[in-house]
């Protein structure tokens, strides 16, 4: 990122402008996340999936944006950040329709991969731009960031199940959908910054492995991204079977653990302007495990859901500050994003299914152990994230994050 042109410096006003774009772009990309996830039951119902064929079928949206997200620099490189962001997001927006529109199962699975390959893309594009974005304000965003993914995450949740109670048919929902942020995504990326690599700079390779660098800090970014999966899709089963609460109580827990993290998100830039990265994940580390042990040791409902709403919240800004710190981690900051986020959205592959097995094999507690154990993993592993002093920063920047307060 340090070999990027930086002679000709974004005012202030413009500056601001490309942060509140960025952050408009984040809640475009969760709003397409949240508006899929609501209309998965119409697409299981009309194709006629068993459990295990929808399970099959909702593994290759990681598994294409694992394949794909390497190739995001190499656009990057090719277009300039804007025209990158510009397109990936659209062709992001636009799949959205996609699984919908499937006649059968391996046409779902198709259409899926698809739906995964330009999720990711999308996502590595806009976090490179999120951290510099970061950078050239000189103070931390990336959380709030991340905060406004989960807002537009809530969003297309919640016109997607007003959609689904109406009886309307996904195709439509989600076609109409995917128009409708196709259309604001191209138009606020007008206005996020425009980078362009010098052309005498060598383009990275179309697939590599994750640098070093970003090996360590993806490993921060696997517990804590295990843990939300876990929470996420097992929390309300947790209050089901292992308290033996009513179906809606159980229901209203996964609601608080999402909305617990987004308010994190928030709160978390500010956490990071006083006391660091390292001190906020360590704390952040040390509130997940609080809650993951109320979870397992919970003798009824209130402390069981507590114990979600605690792991939320500490869980919350350990990605936004992993992408984040991948970003400043070498040379290649696209390269290091991707890697970050292939470890991640391997971690999110991965957790639902380990729950499941796990408690298949003796307990949905023992399962939550191991989240525990993650969680804790946070605190030790917090100091990957220090952020490096800069050899080259150049153009009036500091060459270190002001954020960075130890």
């Amino acid at each position: 990122m340090s070999t990027r042109n930086r002679s000709t410096g974004a005012p202030a006003r413009g500056l601001r402008r490309a942060r509140v774009a960025v952050a408009v772009v984040f809640a475009v990309h969760g709003a397409v996340t949240g508006a899929f996830a609501t209309r998965i039951p119409w697409i299981q119902d009309h194709l006629g999936l068993g459990s295990g064929e929808l399970g099959i079928a909702l593994a290759f949206p990681a598994i294409g944006a694992a394949c794909a997200m390497p190739l995001a620099g190499r656009i990057s490189h090719r277009f300039g950040s804007r025209a990158a962001l510009r397109g990936l997001l659209a062709l992001w927006c636009a799949s959205l329709a996609l699984p919908a529109l499937s006649p059968g199962l391996l046409t779902l699975c198709a259409a899926l991969a698809v739906y995964g390959a330009t999720a990711g893309t999308a996502d590595v594009a806009m976090n490179a731009l999120g951290v510099e974005t970061e950078e050239r304000l000189g103070r931390s965003i990336m959380s709030g960031l991340h905060g406004m993914w989960s807002v537009g995450t809530l969003a297309g949740a919640a016109v997607g199940t007003v959609a689904a109670h109406a009886g309307l048919d996904a195709r439509v929902h989600l076609g109409l959908m995917a128009l409708l942020l196709t259309v604001l995504g191209a138009v606020v990326c007008h206005w996020v910054l425009d980078l362009r690599t010098p052309a005498e700079e060598h383009p990275p390779p179309r697939f590599s492995l994750p640098p070093r660098s970003a090996l360590a800090i993806g490993a921060v970014g696997f517990c804590a991204v295990f843990a939300e999966g876990a929470g996420l899709d097992w929390s309300a089963v947790y209050l089901r079977d292992a308290v033996g609460t009513d179906a809606g109580l159980a229901a209203a827990c996964t609601t608080a653990f999402s909305c617990t993290m987004a308010a994190a998100r928030f709160a978390g830039d500010g956490a990071v302007r006083r006391f660091g990265p390292v001190r906020t994940v360590r704390a952040s580390g040390v509130v997940a495990t609080a809650g993951g042990l109320a979870v397992v040791l919970a003798p009824g409902p209130a402390v069981a859901i507590a114990g979600f709403a605690l792991l939320g919240l500490g869980i919350a800004v350990v990605v936004p500050l992993a992408f984040a710190a991948a970003g400043r981690s070498g040379p290649a900051p696209s390269q290091a994003i991707a890697g970050v986020a292939t470890i991640t959205y391997t971690s999110g592959l991965v957790a639902p299914a380990a729950i499941g097995q796990i408690a298949h094999a003796s307990s949905l507690a023992v399962a939550f152990g191991l989240v525990t154990v993650l969680a804790a993993g946070l605190v030790a592993g917090a100091g990957v994230l220090r952020p490096a002093a800069r050899t080259a920063a150049g153009a009036g920047r500091p060459a270190r994050d002001p954020s960075a307060a130890e």
